[in-house]
């Protein structure tokens, strides 16, 4: 009789993980046929069947050829299909393009995450403890492009006329009940970051803890609601200069922004594309798909500011919705924290490389996987982009 030891406890506990992450992907897709899961409907969006086969790539790259013995690829060309950014293990196919890959289709990415699982599974039940750190990297970037998979679907579902649903099962979360008010917060030095005897998995940028002194502050209970946006709308926002960003100004002339993206219709008669569908503009919920020039330009129509990185973390446990409705955009550019090193090798490439040129934004979305966000989690993207569930808090000095 086999006796169960802490470190077969662990084996079966990873297992268990990768099972439940790799299953949630499938439910994700369960609604879509063929033709949805190839359209890709901008350069920043991949096909639902490119991210499918992406973060299987992920697990035969990285843990299975070089830790199976005798792993056969499902398909050699999928390393080059399936690559996203990683420059040291070769080149691959243009992020642009990705949505004229009609073939592989469907089907085949099925088999072959049904083939990289059954090697998985021989690989996890060789208790081996070196690996389950990449592992659990593997899963948390499955996670992450879980989160791409519903935005980059409802990106292109919101573009056909007939408004469909992606996930029709899916449930608006409701918010915080108001009134909205600022929480008043101490200064002083606190620590910020992921220490490295912290329990669970983090990503490399959320590390090293540091100290960062910070004024007094105050911090909104909730989050910015669409109600109170759509008044900034009503006041011109879109059409007062001074309010943006001259970056920020020059986009919303060029692209002709007049509303959040995937806002329809008129003032009093807002609708909202979400992954259920059109629905009507709910006041009450927390406004998403805003850019951070948007976010900017309305706390300073709101007599405020956006909050820094380092304040919503410190301040996160004395405000409401600080997961499970938007990512928060932050007044804080995404950069290495002190001491930082990036891992050695290929998986270097995960986040180092994209410190600049981007903001960064804090907790949480109604896409986020559950259990993958956490208070130290730093999202980044660049300021004009909103396809993704993004938002506000605010934020004011005391």
């Amino acid at each position: 009789m086999n006796q169960a030891t802490p470190e077969r406890d662990r084996v079966s506990s990873l297992a268990s993980d990768y099972r439940s992450v790799r299953d949630h992907t499938e439910s994700l897709v369960r609604a879509l046929g063929p033709e949805d899961q190839s359209v890709q409907s901008m350069p920043d969006a991949s096909p639902a069947k490119w991210h499918r086969a992406h973060t299987t790539w992920f697990f035969e790259q990285f843990l299975l050829a070089p830790h199976l013995p005798g792993y056969a690829p499902f398909d050699p060309a999928f390393a080059y299909l399936f690559n996203s950014y990683y420059e040291a293990v070769g080149a691959r196919h243009p992020r642009p393009a990705r949505g004229l890959l009609t073939r592989p289709d469907a089907e085949t990415i099925g088999r072959y995450r049904q083939h990289v699982d059954a090697a998985m599974d021989r690989l996890l039940t060789r208790e081996e403890p070196d690996l389950a750190p990449l592992v659990a990297l593997g899963l948390a970037h499955e996670q992450q492009h879980q989160e791409l998979l519903v935005t980059d679907i409802l990106h292109a579902f919101a573009q056909n006329p007939l408004a469909p649903a992606a996930i029709p099962g899916w449930r608006e979360p409701p918010g915080a009940p108001g009134p909205t008010g600022f929480v008043s917060l101490h200064g002083g030095l606190h620590g910020i970051g992921r220490s490295a005897q912290a329990p669970g998995f983090a990503f490399d940028n959320e590390s090293p803890r540091h100290q960062v002194l910070l004024a007094p502050y105050r911090l909104a209970n909730r989050l910015v609601r669409n109600g109170e946006y759509a008044q900034f709308i009503a006041a011109g926002g879109y059409r007062t200069p001074s309010l943006w960003m001259s970056d920020g100004w020059d986009v919303v002339g060029r692209e002709g922004w007049t509303a959040p993206l995937h806002w329809r219709g008129a003032p009093g008669a807002w609708q909202q594309m979400t992954p259920a569908g059109l629905i009507p503009l709910d006041p009450e919920a927390p406004v998403r798909h805003i850019s951070w020039y948007e976010a900017d330009a309305f706390a300073r129509w709101a007599g405020a500011r956006l909050p820094t990185e380092a304040e919503l973390e410190a301040g996160c446990g004395a405000v409401a919705e600080f997961t499970g409705h938007v990512w928060q955009w932050t007044a804080s550019a995404y950069a290495p924290y002190p001491g930082f090193r990036p891992a050695a090798g290929a998986v270097g490439e995960y986040n180092g490389k994209f410190m600049i040129n981007q903001m960064v934004l804090r907790g949480g979305s109604a896409a986020t996987p559950p259990g993958h966000a956490r208070p130290t989690y730093r999202n980044f993207f660049h300021p004009d982009k909103r396809w993704q569930f993004t938002g506000l808090r605010l934020a004011a000095s005391a």
